[in-house]
């Protein structure tokens, strides 16, 4: 079992065009996401942070039930600067209609237009959209 672990969602709409939402930190665009709160599930977690960090409902998404990305890698502490492994779980999501995202916890965030293949950030982000172009093919 990975040292710390973390659960997010992958955002995508239809309108006005195929895009995916990610949030801007000062040195890198990640995913709307966080770690586990004792007693959570990873779905749980998942629902948490997305509201927590855009303002994004459980009624404004469907959850694609076929897709689930895990990718595991190393990272060092905040806490004690040790590196531990940490595991982090996305899941995917369709806005059902247009939202407004409510930045709280990010510089700012932008909707990526869906044309792969992306180089958007290697640790994480990539391989996430390389696992959903694959899930879209098959």
């Amino acid at each position: 079992m990975p040292d710390v672990q973390s659960c997010g969602f992958l955002i995508v709409r239809d309108e006005p065009t195929p895009s995916f939402l990610l949030m801007k930190h000062l040195t890198r665009w990640d995913l709307p996401k966080g770690h586990i709160d004792p007693g959570e599930t990873k779905m749980q977690c998942a629902l948490r942070e997305l509201w927590e960090e855009t303002g994004i409902t459980p009624e404004q998404i469907v959850i694609d039930p076929d897709f689930k990305f895990k990718h595991d890698y190393v990272v060092r502490h905040k806490r004690d600067n040790k590196k531990k492994e940490k595991r982090l779980t996305v899941f995917l999501a369709q806005l059902i209609k247009p939202v407004t995202i409510i930045v709280t916890e990010h510089e700012s965030y932008k909707w990526f237009e869906w044309k792969p293949p992306h180089s958007i950030q290697s640790k994480t982000i990539d391989p996430l959209l390389a696992k959903l172009a694959e899930h879209w093919t098959s």
